[in-house]
């Protein structure tokens, strides 16, 4: 398989956890704290987490440094970490608000 193959697909997994725990984080589900900030946060960690592991796993130098990085890392990451968070948060069953 390709090195940008396993690039993307370590930041495709790396997304979709990313975006369980954002929702986690947005719907207050973990530990009672609701914030977009910390999720927003904790997606550029788990980002920059993904980036260091592919870099260790397969090279740096195979790994293409930066713009290698960012069209077979930051991208898929992005788009599929936004996508399964804003599914996620619409799935969401929330209770009707009475309104007095």
């Amino acid at each position: 398989m390709d090195v940008d193959a396993k690039v993307t697909i370590l930041h495709v997994i790396g997304g979709l956890i990313a975006a369980y725990l954002s929702f986690r984080l947005t719907t207050g589900s973990i530990f009672g704290f609701s914030g977009e900030t910390v999720a927003l946060l904790l997606a550029i960690v788990i980002l920059y987490l993904c980036g260091q592991v592919s870099e260790r796993l397969l090279g740096k130098e195979e790994v293409g440094g930066f713009k290698g990085w960012l069209w077979s890392g930051i991208v898929p990451f992005l788009a599929v970490w936004l996508v399964v968070w804003i599914l996620l948060f619409n799935y969401n069953p929330v209770p009707p608000v009475k309104v007095l």
